[in-house]
């Protein structure tokens, strides 16, 4: 199966399925010297690990990450790294009732088409479960970014069904189990949740990742827009149904009065634009959202048909999220950082020795 890998400089490429023995992943590109262990990467493998609440697909993994290769005496070689992740609480013969019955809303029947057939344990390859391997590597990039450039990345829960964040209070989004950054929303989505785990039922979600202090030039002007390709690591996230960077789908009903950010020698006045301009990074912070569809694996019974044509009716067995939004925070961080990673070492290529009169800009105060 192709479009395993993205990047070009910083390559990832992942492997395994959601039942299988393992999944994997093989990282291209990482500079040598880099101080790295498998807790660099545990924290952000424990924040998306599924079974840490009630909110969350009961599914126990310890998901512990392990470093095969590329790294030597605690630091990278330059070489390719391998990391593997071992699958431990699979129960497959939760889904042996879909066998031969596509479940609506996933990738069953498409699968079915493309390749002939499918692997019906927890989707295969089309699960969630083969992100753990994305927040690995993304780890990895999260701290290259940081220690080498001052980078910093977090990502947020912004809104589950009709609770929006009205607040961005940084400080609190690692203090509660929905990555939410409104303290006076908790109780809210605490009670929301309980009500809509009662109904077997799910809901969508809207998910924001920010990064500060990115320097100016990242992208490039043409197929390779710094917002065109974080767009891309966004959507190939499962169940994200739309992204969008800076003020988005809002720019509609703006005027260029409006949306355009001023400039002067104090800095940016805003940041409608999401950090980038003509896919070029402007050393604003790059501000993008997500939206999450809600998972289509869910005990209310559907229509649906089989392998063979007939029809039948779908009641998802299993462990599930009743939102997959939540879990995605640590996910659309690895992807934002393994982009910058890339286009970081890409710019290093071509530019490196490049210097502009005009001075850098920041945020004005």
């Amino acid at each position: 199966m192709s479009g395993n890998s993205i990047g070009q400089n910083f390559v990832v490429t992942t492997f395994g399925e959601s039942h299988g023995v393992a999944l994997g992943c093989i990282i291209d590109g990482c500079p040598p010297g880099l101080e790295l262990s498998e807790a660099d990467m545990q924290h952000d493998l424990d924040r998306r690990r599924p079974g840490t609440s009630r909110y969350t697909t009961a599914r126990r993994e310890p998901d512990e990450v392990r470093i095969l290769s590329g790294v030597f005496e605690g630091k990278t070689t330059g070489t390719s790294i391998g990391l593997l992740i071992e699958n431990t609480d699979q129960r497959s013969q939760d889904y042996s009732n879909i066998k031969d019955l596509f479940r609506p809303g996933h990738a069953d029947y498409t699968y079915q088409q493309k390749y002939g057939l499918r692997d019906y344990r927890g989707g295969g390859r089309s699960s969630a479960r083969e992100t753990a391997m994305r927040v690995a590597a993304g780890a990895v990039a999260k701290k290259y970014l940081k220690a080498v450039h001052g980078i910093e990345i977090y990502g947020f829960l912004s809104q589950l069904g009709p609770i929006a964040a009205e607040h961005i209070d940084r400080s609190q989004i690692e203090q509660n189990a929905f990555f939410f950054p409104d303290e006076s929303k908790l109780e809210a989505l605490d009670e929301y949740m309980r009500e809509l785990k009662k109904s077997g039922d799910s809901i969508g979600a809207k998910v924001s990742v920010v990064a500060t202090n990115v320097p100016v030039g990242l992208g490039e002007p043409v197929f390779d827009r710094l917002d065109a390709d974080i767009a891309h690591a966004l959507m190939g996230i499962n169940a994200v149904k739309g992204v969008e960077i800076g003020d988005g789908f809002a720019v509609v009903t703006q005027k260029g009065s409006e949306h355009r950010d001023l400039m002067s020698p104090a800095g940016f006045a805003s940041n409608h634009a999401g950090g980038v301009l003509g896919g070029i990074s402007s050393g604003q912070p790059i501000v993008a959202h997500m939206a999450l569809k809600p998972t289509s694996s869910i005990s209310v019974p559907g229509e649906s048909m089989t392998v063979q044509g007939e029809m039948g009716e779908v009641v998802t067995k299993g462990r599930h999220d009743p939102c997959v939004g939540i879990r995605a925070v640590p996910i659309a961080e690895a992807m934002l950082a393994i982009v910058l990673m890339d286009h970081l070492l890409r710019h290093r290529a071509q530019n490196q020795g490049v210097h502009s009169q005009t001075p850098v800009l920041g945020m004005r105060p």
